[in-house]
């Protein structure tokens, strides 16, 4: 089965957006609120996990991606 770019793309937002929403409830569990209003503490340190946790996501479909691929080669 050739890799078409829409199930590439599908992934991709498929870890990104399971990254960020595990970013923004680990935020949540630990006192984080992204919506609080204002820019205080807790609202930038939400943010900045909600990033992080979408840049990962998005690096582990990645990587995922690339594993099955070589893994059919």
């Amino acid at each position: 089965m050739d890799k078409t770019p829409w199930v590439e793309g599908l992934a991709d937002a498929v870890g990104f957006v399971g990254g960020a929403l595990l970013g923004f409830w680990l935020g949540r569990l630990v006192g984080l609120d992204v919506f609080s209003p204002g820019y205080n503490a807790a609202s930038l340190g939400g943010i900045v996990l909600v990033g992080l946790g979408g840049g990962l996501g998005l690096q582990l479909a990645r990587r995922w991606q690339l594993a099955r691929r070589h893994k059919k080669d």
